[in-house]
Formats: C-alpha cells, sequence, structure tokens
C-alpha cells in the first residue's frame, strides 16, 4: 500500500459500516407507531417487510411511499424517525468501532479523503457526525439534505465529488453494506465499489448490485482499495 494511491476519496456508507441495520429498523417501528401502525398488526407487519426490501434508501422515501396518500403524515412519521433514531444513537452510545478508526487512519495517512455518506437526515444522525468529525475520522459527512435524491441514486457519492473538488469519479471509491449503497456508488462512476457482505448470499446481492469488490469486514477494505487502482 506504498506510494501514491490512485483513489482521492473515499466514500463510507454510515448505516452498515457505523450505525447497525438494527437500530434504523427499531427507530422506523417507533416511528410508525405514532401514526397507529403498532407490532402484531398486518399493518406493521407490510411496513416492516417494505422498510427491509428498501434497505439502505432514505426513511423519508421509504415513508413517503408507506403514506402514499398523506403527505403530511409521511412528513410527521420521518420527524417521529429522527427523534426516535437520536434517542437510540444516545441510548446505546453508538459509536464508530475501533476497525473503522483504524482504517480511516489508514486512508488518512494515505493522503485519501474520507467522506461518510448516509440517507439519514442532519435532524437524525447530525450529533453523531458532528462526533466522528472531532475524532478525525472523515474529512467531510454528507446527509439525506445534502442531495436531491437519496440512495440507489448517485447523488450523494456526486455531492461528496464536488464538496471534494473531485472531477474524476474513476479515483472515487465507495464502501456500503446494502444494494441501494453499491448502487449510488456504480451509478455514480465511481471507479472501486466495495460491498461488505456477511455471508454468500449478500456477497452475492451486493456484486450484482454493481460491487466490484466484496469483502466480509471493514478491515479488509484498505488493502483492496489501495492496491487495486481503478484501472
Amino acid at each position: 500500500m506504498s506510494g501514491t494511491p490512485s483513489v482521492s476519496l473515499i466514500c463510507f456508507d454510515l448505516v452498515g459500516l457505523v450505525i447497525e441495520g438494527s437500530v434504523v429498523e427499531r427507530a422506523f417501528g417507533e416511528a410508525i407507531a405514532t401514526q397507529g401502525i403498532v407490532s402484531g398488526t398486518q399493518s406493521y407487519t407490510r411496513a416492516m417487510v417494505r422498510f427491509d426490501r428498501a434497505r439502505g434508501s432514505s426513511p423519508a422515501d421509504v415513508m413517503r411511499e408507506l403514506f402514499e396518500e398523506d403527505d403530511v403524515q409521511a412528513a410527521v412519521a420521518t420527524l417521529a424517525f429522527d427523534r426516535s433514531f437520536r434517542a437510540a444513537a444516545e441510548r446505546f452510545a453508538i459509536a464508530a468501532s475501533p476497525a473503522f478508526a483504524a482504517v480511516a487512519g489508514k486512508f488518512s495517512e494515505t493522503g485519501v479523503r474520507a467522506c461518510l455518506v448516509t440517507t439519514l437526515s442532519r435532524g437524525a444522525c447530525g450529533p453523531l457526525a458532528h462526533q466522528m468529525r472531532q475524532q478525525r475520522l472523515a474529512d467531510l459527512v454528507l446527509f439525506a439534505d445534502d442531495a436531491p435524491r437519496g440512495y440507489p441514486w448517485p447523488d450523494l457519492v456526486l455531492a461528496a465529488m464536488l464538496r471534494a473538488g473531485v472531477g474524476d469519479a474513476g479515483t472515487v471509491a465507495m464502501v456500503s453494506a446494502t444494494e441501494s449503497g453499491v448502487q449510488c456508488g456504480h451509478r455514480a462512476g465511481a471507479g472501486i465499489v466495495v460491498g461488505i457482505a456477511d455471508g454468500p448470499r449478500r456477497a452475492l446481492e451486493l456484486r450484482e448490485a454493481g460491487a466490484t469488490y466484496v469483502v466480509d469486514g471493514i478491515g479488509a477494505v484498505p488493502e483492496v482499495v489501495l492496491s487495486s487502482g481503478t484501472g
């Protein structure tokens, strides 16, 4: 991993790499409960299935689909999600793992800029992102608010490129544990798209979504990205 890296910017998907998907799912369940969709009902089961199928997508987008006939209700449910997620982040003391911190340090040492990207809103995880910036785990943090569209559209990675002053998407790497996050990087033209999978089935799904590499943990990312090049 010596020499000048061909990657100038790496984007890490905050959910799945730092924030466990179960925390997001819990906040979603609490949010829809405020709108009368409670655990134990068929409507709750259907909503949670829809959420799972949209894994990685913006909670606001999922709420708009769920409450498609009532924009106000969708907006209220989204605000409830933000409150639930903030409370969960504080309750469970969510923070970057030592493994992620070590990976971020390796990229910093080689001069690669790091950006955390997420389809969560600034209202939901702004305090957590601020904490990570203070720990110097990322140069930039972009939220759903910072791009016209969330995953699987390319907007967040393209916005990260603009903020970082990167003109060649081929020198960008995207790392995600969800299909929609992988699709975002692929559609943005990122030279390297790394999927993180917890088994063969997930690995196949991430490859089908556009991952150029699939690894089984965050610790393997520097070796893959810094030694692969983009050509």
